[in-house]
């Protein structure tokens, strides 16, 4: 049976600026971007501790998975896996952005 899948609100919006911000250049590539994000959290349902461990936190329920340059940052429970955000590969992670603050 697979995991449920959640996205946290600050999630849904980091993939919201990203279709935003490729869109101006290529609204082909915004949607194909966000097509594979969506699709690669889906498979953390079958899957939820294929990523690595988030290397700036060190707890085993912060993993990842790369999509691109971008980063998709989830928790594995129990119960369900929650994206808690999905960053540039280049941007600071901060306790603030996974919601640890």
């Amino acid at each position: 049976m697979d995991t449920r899948i959640s996205w946290s609100p600050e999630a849904l919006d980091d993939v919201d600026a990203i279709a935003s911000y490729i869109a101006k250049d290529s609204p082909f590539y915004a949607s194909a971007v966000v097509q594979k994000i969506l699709d690669v959290a889906k498979s953390l349902g079958k899957f939820p501790n294929v990523g690595p461990i988030v290397p700036e936190i060190g707890e085993p329920e912060f993993r990842e998975r790369f999509v691109y340059s971008y980063r998709v940052i989830y928790r594995v429970t129990a119960e369900q896996v929650l994206i808690v955000a999905v960053i540039h590969g280049r941007r600071l992670l901060t306790p603030t952005l996974i919601g640890l603050e």
